[in-house]
């Protein structure tokens, strides 16, 4: 098994390490894909596949039958969002490390044939990831607790990837680009019919993202850096980040001062195009898509230790038969799950619970079949965001086949999003039966339900995407919140609001100044959504439910940066909206923004008490 293990590892470098796979079908050819005769018997056909798609031995391994054993906790004064800070508990100074015992528990149910690896209620600390391996759940009884170290040293240890001073390192993907980065608290690679699971949401996954390291009021939260939205709720700045502290956002010496340094190959021009004006591209969170970019390979990607890529809390890469189920997660560092390149893959009943900076709830990204089933999403950043891939990292493909129903959403970004990152494309996506709650509207609202992100530097398709039976009871956040344009763009900077306040909320635009490249049009064909009701709250005195109820951005062609000719920049097209009420914009005088779109179907569409039976352009 291991020699299999570390084929698929080399099999994930190398197919990392390529630069030319874009969209191997083509955009023409993503475009001209049939979409399902009948989408929702699609999607049950899905979820009966994950109906009952994983199996184990009937055989425990208690974790203190390895060595674990309890800690005791003490107080200590953290972040618990981006702004907000409260008591809380940590493990205290000497507590015993559970890694080795829960690392052993795993590899002896792995070797023996498969089980389940028990960790039984109470208070664990765990410095160093929980490593999964095939025919394994690890399963939280009820009132397990597992603080996972918030020590980034503790998840540069135990990485296959020895890469020196940047510690020894796991093959992992940061915003869709591959690199050799700090593990995350769970991972698994090139693994099948494994789980993560517990009793109920008592058992929890605590990743201390917001407890201040040793010595620091800094955080794991802290790497954020700059927080660029404009006019953000509740979400205005990074915890305890200050104009010059070292971030994901601030030029890091460790990184090449030229990409000549590290991909000689490149054309001057090339060079340039990558890396813009001035040092920005040298951040790590612009350095490493710069160098995919570039075509630099997996191996020379190192970040780790004296880099600030947070881990996510949860990734599982190239796995397969995958169960997610009953558990809570706390304080995740990143995005909380984080599944790539996965087939087979369902999350039930789990509470995503934090409301840290990219404290994404589900991120599936290049994977196939996959089942999200009566979560609840308290997060901070989007809910659901699914992805594809960004730069030249599209080896994988694109997201296919997934279904979102009787889910319920609170405080977050966007709530069934698709994208940003979506370079291999995203089809087949059935979302049915959610609630978004938002029962957080006054202090912490979700920006906007059904959300779309995408740019000419990220690109993509977006084919087959149906939603109904929502419901949005307090609606969603009722002031805009918007993103910088480029200059010369058609699009004034704070006039659109596409980073929150519309219901519906298409961007193609998302983020143009964050892309030094933007030579990739995406494309945005069939969308079908059906019985959306939204609800008003009161605020000023007012009876509101969003600022605007659709906001579809169009790709802006002026965007493109690259070569002549510029390519075709297709209008959002095929597009129906239909037996919906969307409440009461606070912009009621403008309750729709549209650009670049093509026939958009409004049918039985009531926005503002009035009723919509028509087809827009723009």
């Amino acid at each position: 098994m291991k020699a299999n293990i570390n084929q698929r590892r080399r099999s994930f470098m190398r197919a990392a390490s390529a630069t030319g796979v874009v969209l191997a079908a083509g955009p023409q050819a993503a475009r001209a894909a049939l979409a399902p005769a009948d989408p929702w018997k699609e999607a049950q056909s899905i979820a009966n596949k994950l109906a009952n798609h994983v199996k184990f031995p009937k055989v425990d391994f208690d974790v203190t039958k390895y060595g674990a054993e309890h800690c005791k906790l003490v107080d200590v004064k953290g972040w618990i969002s981006f702004e907000e800070q409260d008591a809380m508990k940590k493990p205290a100074p000497g507590s015993k490390d559970c890694y080795p015992a829960f690392a052993v528990a795993i590899a002896a149910c792995h070797k023996a044939g498969g089980g389940r690896v028990v960790i039984p209620a109470g208070d664990w600390y765990c410095a160093g990831p929980i490593v999964l391996l095939s025919n394994v759940n690890v399963h939280l009884k009820a009132g397990a607790h597992v603080y996972f170290s918030n020590n980034p040293a503790d998840f540069a240890k135990y990485g296959d990837h020895k890469c020196g001073e940047n510690g020894n390192l796991v093959v992992s993907r940061w915003q869709s680009n591959d690199c050799l980065n700090y593990s995350s608290m769970v991972y698994a690679i090139g693994q099948n019919n494994i789980a993560l699971t517990a009793d109920d949401w008592t058992a929890i996954l605590d990743g201390q993202g917001g407890v201040p390291f040793e010595g620091s009021n800094d955080c794991w939260w802290t790497y954020k850096g700059k927080v660029n939205t404009i006019n953000s709720v509740a979400q205005g700045s990074s915890p305890n980040y200050k104009h010059g502290k070292p971030s994901q956002t601030a030029p890091n010496p460790l990184n090449a001062t030229s990409l000549a340094e590290v991909a000689p190959k490149l054309s001057e021009a090339q060079r340039l195009l990558i890396q813009g004006e001035g040092d920005k591209w040298r951040a790590d969170d612009a350095y490493l898509p710069a160098l995919s970019e570039a075509g630099v390979p997996l191996e020379k990607r190192v970040f780790g230790l004296g880099h600030y890529l947070r881990p996510p809390m949860i990734q599982l890469i190239e796995c397969t038969n995958v169960l997610l189920q009953g558990y809570q997660v706390n304080q995740s560092p990143f995005w909380q799950h984080h599944p790539v390149a996965c087939k087979n893959i369902a999350i039930r009943n789990v509470h995503a619970n934090s409301l840290g900076p990219n404290s994404d709830g589900f991120d599936p990204e290049a994977c196939d079949t996959v089942l999200v089933e009566g979560c609840t999403f308290n997060t901070g950043d989007d809910c659901i965001a699914i992805k594809a891939g960004k730069n030249l990292d599209t080896q994988y493909g694109p997201t296919r086949n997934v279904v979102i129903q009787k889910c319920t959403m609170q405080s977050g970004h966007g709530g069934v999003t698709l994208g940003s990152e979506m370079a291999g494309g995203i089809e087949n996506v059935y979302a049915q039966d959610n609630v978004f709650q938002n029962v957080n509207w006054a202090t912490n609202p979700l920006n906007t339900a059904i959300r779309l992100k995408t740019n000419m530097n990220r690109g993509g398709f977006l084919r087959n995407f149906y939603v109904r039976n929502i419901s949005i009871p307090n609606g969603v956040q009722t002031s805009p919140s918007f993103y910088a344009s480029l200059p010369g763009s058609p699009i004034a900077s704070k006039t659109v609001a596409t980073a929150a306040g519309a219901v519906v909320t298409f961007d193609c635009d998302y983020t143009p100044r964050a892309d030094t490249v933007r030579t990739r049009p995406p494309i945005v064909d069939n969308v079908q959504i059906s019985n959306v009701k939204v609800g008003n709250v009161t605020k000023g005195g007012k009876k509101v439910s969003c600022y605007q109820a659709i906001v579809i951005l169009g790709a802006v062609a002026s965007d493109y940066n690259g070569p002549a000719p510029r390519p075709t920049v297709l209008p959002v097209t095929n597009v129906t909206i239909s037996d919906c009420d969307f409440g009461m914009p606070a912009n009621a005088e403008q309750p729709f923004y549209l650009y670049n779109v093509k026939d958009l179907a409004l049918k039985n569409v009531t926005v503002g008490g009035k009723l919509y039976n028509t087809v827009m352009s723009a």
